[in-house]
């Protein structure tokens, strides 16, 4: 779980104005750390199936956002997962 001064500073970091809170790439960014955030907890704890549901969730609503973002403007979807290093 992200602590509140990490979600703020990754929606300051993604913002694409100053009172940006959400945005696409705010959510995708976020998602995307909470995400890696789990993928750590799961090297240790591989039973942990409770929460493998909830990773789950999270990158399915990454997808869905990822693929909102690609149909509305290209540019901006291929700018962010260079900056998120996704789709290697």
């Amino acid at each position: 779980m992200l602590l509140k001064a990490e979600k703020q500073a990754i929606m300051k970091e993604y913002a694409r104005h100053e009172s940006d809170t959400g945005s696409p790439e705010v959510q995708i960014a976020v998602l995307t750390e909470e995400i890696n955030r789990l993928t750590d907890h799961f090297k240790d704890h591989k039973h942990d199936y409770h929460s493998m549901r909830g990773l789950y969730k999270k990158v399915g609503r990454r997808k869905h956002l990822l693929a909102y973002l690609k149909k509305e403007d290209l540019d901006r979807y291929k700018t962010l997962i260079a900056r998120l290093g996704l789709r290697k």
